[in-house]
């Protein structure tokens, strides 16, 4: 069984390589020993095409997780299942709730799970497990489940509804993350890190018996973080000793700019086609 796994971003803000395109969104593509998994799905506008480009055989997965309900991270669901074998998808329950965010006029924008991808995942009957709590996906492969939210600092990074009326708060507690372990620490995949990403790394660490963070790959909803939040954020990724840091989707321009200039030596560019190995025991 190969000891490398591979991790190819499929979907991101930005892309780098020929024929690849770019769209607001996240999925991942992780591969190892034979085994094969996706991490969100992106709109759905472009992970087939990115797929082929890269010669990513998305019919081949054994598993697809979702962190969120959100269209940028469910959008392509659809499109993922068509052709695909047996393959088990891993949500919260809370990923099929209505989501609306509130836009600066007061109304509000429809942001959850598209139709299309509802009525996709609905047919896997028994093929659908819902994660809420800590859930192996595959060989090595871990979802968090619902990450409790500790730190005085962090909060859902925007104002999030269950109703269109923006009456109910959407606590986004089916935003979750991956993990696996590797021999210089574990690695850890984010959707949007709505929980907040120190909450998910102690939440992590805790799981994993206080293994160091190899790496912390993907979107860290920093977009509208105060910069006290920023600072803390930084403080803290120092203080648990992150080894290497991708930010990327929704962590935001002048966050991702605070995180380069503070953690220049860990910093590491995100963008569709980027892939990561790690070896593992």
């Amino acid at each position: 069984m190969s000891r490398t796994v591979r991790i190819t971003l499929l979907v991101e803000n930005t892309a780098q390589g020929a024929g690849l395109l770019a769209e607001h969104g996240l999925a991942y593509w992780i591969e190892w020993g034979g085994q094969k998994a996706i991490f969100d799905t992106g709109q759905g506008n472009i992970l087939a095409g990115n797929a082929y480009r890269l010669n990513i055989p998305l019919h081949e997965a054994d598993a697809i997780v979702l962190s969120h309900g959100h269209y940028d991270h469910t959008g392509g669901l659809a499109e993922a299942l068509k052709t695909n074998r047996l393959v088990t998808v891993y949500a919260h329950p809370a990923a099929f709730a209505p989501k609306y965010a509130r836009k600066t006029d007061g109304s509000a924008r429809e942001i959850g799970m598209p139709h299309l991808a509802e009525r996709a995942i609905r047919a896997l009957h028994n093929r659908l497990v819902y994660t809420d709590q800590p859930t192996p996906v595959v060989h090595r492969l871990t979802v968090t489940g619902p990450v409790p939210r500790l730190t005085d600092f962090e909060d859902v990074g925007g104002l999030f509804f269950l109703d269109q009326a923006c009456t109910k708060p959407d606590q986004l507690e089916d935003d979750q993350s991956v993990f696996f372990d590797t021999v210089e620490g574990t690695v850890v995949l984010l959707g949007c890190a709505h929980s907040g990403i120190i909450n998910t790394l102690q939440y992590i660490r805790q799981l994993t018996g206080g293994r160091p963070i190899r790496a912390v790959i993907g979107g860290m909803h920093l977009g509208a973080a105060s910069p006290e939040r920023v600072k803390r954020t930084i403080e803290e990724l120092r203080r648990i000793g992150v080894q290497q840091l991708a930010p990327g989707h929704c962590t935001g321009m002048s966050a991702t700019v605070a995180l380069w200039t503070a953690l220049p030596t860990i910093c590491v560019a995100c963008h569709a086609g980027k892939t990561f190995e790690f070896e593992v025991t």
